[in-house]
């Protein structure tokens, strides 16, 4: 039998629940976008209720000229309908994300005795957290804010996902009632216990101290609950102070673990009770997180049998706990063996800590790295939670659909997967070289420390690179206190010298990786060439702009602090000029459904660092060209005779930083030294 454009859904109207319904609506796009208008007669689709299957689980089978979905509920109904999308139609789990094309054809084939059975998830509650999501705040699809929202909770439910914290702050709790809607299980940032308002948001004019104010704080907590009864929710239970740090830097008096430790269990305790009474049986988890790692290390917390320990990764991948400024302890982030569960983990894919995390790029490691963390984390029994941070989606999908593989399969062979995932969204015949690009990519990030999970990603070309320039413009004879976590080394230049070492070896990487990519980007056509270009090449391309702007604001720094203020000047220069390149090259990628969707880039901010630039320029021409600001427009704008006649000391207006610039390069080129 055959499935094609006249294919149609049947069901019972007690089936036909809000998940359900969502699914249908998307497995009729996906049909009306695969298949060509044709009058012949396309098999229906039927489905029909067996409440004897496991939750979850579903079977597709022919039988009576229909292709049959059974299932025992809402998500066996939803997963099962994306299976025959992805099985019949071909419409990847990322088709949205990564522009998969569609060349409509006649019809799907369905063999007479065909069968297939889910097999069970290795982890039971499985999910994203779309964190730190500006691209996602501003843009729109067909003039609906919540049209990106719902594409991604689409992408989760494609690849298995049943849970999702949708958004953090007011986003997570404007977007909950759709991803339930869609079938997804809501839970909650750890810096949002139960889903409450913040209670600086909600009392602006109260401290945020507990002791000061319990019962307002308990008011928070119990409307959140009521706010969300009815849906299917993992309470996240926690305390911790505005703003995702450890409540005690606003409330000085719990000045020990033991009394922060305390305080805490007290509340998880208090929160946990709260929910049996209103929610009994719900599931409850807490964060293992920063600061909560380590009161727990220290045998401090104390937590009912049955709440999910959440083990977290840095930041960076690796399964040990976060750095938070200078502090790094590397506390190992696993259940020690036999240790009672149930256990979670919260892994990130993108994270922003204004150090040296990625999150408008991939992360900065391999395939292999992620898998083995996964895996081992796995094999310690951390199978009842997973919440991967996906950030924005777009950048990270690589990822995502790795770590998709491990939570259905328990393992994932990186080099396959990583080529399965090339041939998926680029074609067969492209996934070697598009998979090869992106082992590429992971290879070219350098080291900054001796862990094997300390790879710089964007925020290390940019965070870093601003704060040497604002050290330099405010106290050039002391180094960058901000930078002691990178380099704690005894003055400015030592910083500087050390940081361009690290941005030089990255310069080189990240060209030879930009020429893999425009090779293999050469060799592509039609959709491909273009999801490339959007995608791998992008990467590519900011990386290098990015590490050659790096090393040469260290080569103007290192000039300036030596006094020769007009090679400081063009080599900052050349760090705005190859900024402002990759903000171009990053727009340049905004087409159809993107226009817009990069306009609210503010965490990594591509464009601060041009402007942090321009305040360099700015101050380096005042220091060497002094108040007239002739010499140098004379210097390098004049000829050789003119340049001895002083009649009058102005013939023309001021070039500005940018022109002046370009004056110089005239004579002195890429050398960077006089002409």
């Amino acid at each position: 039998m055959i499935l094609n454009r006249n294919t149609v859904f049947l069901a019972e109207q007690d089936l036909l629940t809000p998940p359900v319904r969502a699914a249908l609506a998307a497995l009729a796009r996906d049909r009306d976008k695969v298949f060509a208008k044709t009058e012949a007669p396309g098999a229906p689709v039927r489905l029909a209720a067996d409440p004897a299957c496991r939750a979850e689980a579903y079977t597709l089978a022919a039988g009576g000229g229909a292709l049959i979905l059974t299932a025992g509920d809402d998500l066996g109904f939803v997963y099962g309908l994306y299976e025959i999308s992805r099985r019949f139609f071909g419409v990847q789990p990322f088709w949205f994300w990564l522009d998969q094309a569609f060349a409509p054809r006649a019809a799907a084939a369905v063999a007479e005795d065909f069968s297939f059975a889910s097999a069970p998830f290795k982890v039971r509650w499985r999910g994203w957290f779309l964190n730190d999501e500006t691209l996602l705040m501003g843009w729109q699809l067909d003039r609906r804010p919540e049209g990106p929202w719902e594409m991604a909770f689409e992408a989760l439910l494609r690849l298995g996902g049943n849970l999702v914290i949708p958004g953090t702050d007011a986003d997570a709790r404007r977007y909950r009632d759709t991803a339930a809607r869609m079938g997804l299980a809501i839970t909650h940032h750890h810096a949002e216990p139960l889903g409450a308002e913040m209670f600086a948001r909600a009392y602006p004019d109260l401290d945020p101290l507990f002791d000061a104010h319990p019962d307002a704080f308990r008011a928070l907590w119990r409307q959140a609950i009521e706010e969300q009864r009815g849906l299917r929710v993992v309470w996240n239970l926690g305390f911790r102070g505005q703003g995702d740090r450890p409540f005690w830097e606003e409330d000085p008096q719990y000045n020990t673990p033991e009394k922060r430790g305390a305080l805490i269990s007290a509340l998880i305790r208090e929160q946990y009770d709260l929910v049996r009474a209103a929610d009994p049986g719900a599931p409850c988890c807490t964060n293992l997180y920063g600061e909560t790692m380590e009161l727990w290390r220290q045998g401090l917390l104390a937590l009912p049998g049955d709440v999910i320990k959440i083990w977290a990764d840095n930041g960076y991948g690796k399964m040990v706990s976060r750095r938070q400024g200078n502090h790094d302890p590397r506390l190992p982030a696993l259940p020690e063996p036999g240790q009672p569960g149930p256990h979670g983990l919260y892994y990130h894919v993108s994270f922003y800590d204004l150090q040296a995390a990625s999150h408008l790029t991939p992360l900065a490691n391999s395939a292999e790295f992620v898998a083995q963390e996964l895996t081992a984390a796995l094999k310690a029994g951390v199978r009842d939670y997973w919440v991967i941070n996906a950030s924005n989606v777009k950048p990270h999908t690589r990822f995502l659909d790795l770590i998709a593989r491990i939570w259905r399969d328990g393992q994932a062979d990186a080099a396959a997967a990583t080529q399965g995932y090339a041939a998926d969204y680029y074609g067969p015949a492209a996934a070697p070289a598009v998979a090869a690009c992106l082992e590429g990519y992971a290879k070219a990030a350098v080291a900054y420390a001796p862990h094997e999970d300390a790879r710089a990603g964007d925020q290390f070309y940019h965070h870093v690179p601003r704060m040497l320039i604002h050290a330099f413009m405010t106290d050039r004879a002391a180094p960058a206190e901000g930078l002691r976590w990178l380099c704690d080394l005894p003055s400015l230049g030592d910083q500087v010298a050390w940081c361009a070492v690290r941005y030089a070896e990255a310069a080189d990487n990240y060209a030879a990786c930009e020429r893999q990519c425009q090779a293999a980007e050469a060799a592509l056509t039609g959709a491909p060439a273009v999801l490339f270009a959007d995608s791998v090449g992008l990467n590519a391309a900011l990386c290098a702009n990015w590490a050659e702007g790096a090393l040469s604001v260290c080569c103007a720094l290192a000039a300036g602090l030596e006094g020769r203020w007009a090679d400081a000047f063009y080599a900052a220069g050349r760090a705005k000029r190859a900024y402002a390149a990759s903000v171009e090259a990053l727009f340049a990628r905004e087409h159809g459904k993107w226009v817009g969707f990069y306009e609210n880039e503010c965490q990594t901010d591509l464009r601060q660092t041009v402007r942090f630039c321009a305040a360099l320029m700015a101050f380096l021409r005042m220091q060497g060209d002094g108040p007239h600001e002739t010499d140098w427009m004379r210097q390098y704008g004049d000829s050789a005779a003119d340049r001895r006649v002083m009649l009058l000391l102005n013939t023309r207006p001021h070039p500005d930083d940018d022109a002046l610039w370009r004056l110089m390069e005239q004579q002195r080129g890429d050398t960077g030294m006089d002409g």
